[in-house]
C-alpha cells in the first residue's frame, strides 16, 4: 500500500496511470465488545468497555491501559463515568454497577455536566438534573458502531 501511495508504477497503478498521492492509516482493533446479537460480550473486561464507551461518546481513542477507575475523563467540558464489572468493588449493591447516593459520593468529583453509564439508577430525575448528570443504562445506551 505504501508503494502505491508513493507512486509505484506496477500492476494496476501502471494501467490506471496512477501517479501516487493520498495516504492511509493503520489501526489496531481491540477485542469485540458486542456479540453477534448486539449484546455486550460475556466476559468483557472493564478496560475494553471503557475504551469503547469513551470512543462512542468522544470520537477519541482511550488506551486499555488507562487507569481502571469509574471516571473515564473529561472531554469538551463533560465528565464521563462507567460503572461496570464491579469497578467499585463491594462498596455498593451489585458491585457498584448501580448509581446510588453512596456510589455517587464515592465517585471522583467533576464540576460540570456528567454522563454516567451504569446498570440502573436509584436517584430521582430531579436530583440527576440538579447535579447535571445524564444517566445512560448499560447495555442499552451503549452504541455499537
Amino acid at each position: 500500500m505504501k508503494k502505491v501511495v508513493d507512486g509505484e508504477q506496477g500492476g494496476i497503478s501502471k494501467s490506471a496511470d496512477w501517479r501516487g498521492g493520498g495516504g492511509f492509516r493503520f489501526y489496531k482493533l481491540g477485542v469485540p465488545v458486542f456479540d453477534d446479537a448486539g449484546h455486550i460480550r460475556e466476559g468483557i473486561k472493564f478496560e475494553h468497555l471503557a475504551a469503547h464507551v469513551w470512543f462512542a461518546e468522544t470520537g477519541a481513542a482511550r488506551s486499555t491501559r488507562a487507569p481502571k477507575q469509574p471516571f473515564l475523563g473529561e472531554h469538551h467540558g463533560v465528565g464521563y463515568y462507567l460503572l461496570f464489572n464491579g469497578i467499585l468493588g463491594d462498596e455498593s449493591k451489585t458491585g457498584g454497577n448501580v448509581l446510588t447516593k453512596r456510589v455517587l459520593k464515592g465517585l471522583q468529583t467533576f464540576e460540570g455536566p456528567k454522563v454516567i453509564y451504569g446498570e440502573s439508577c436509584d436517584l430521582p430525575k430531579e436530583r440527576l438534573e440538579e447535579l447535571q448528570i445524564t444517566f445512560k443504562q448499560t447495555p442499552y445506551d451503549i452504541k455499537a458502531r
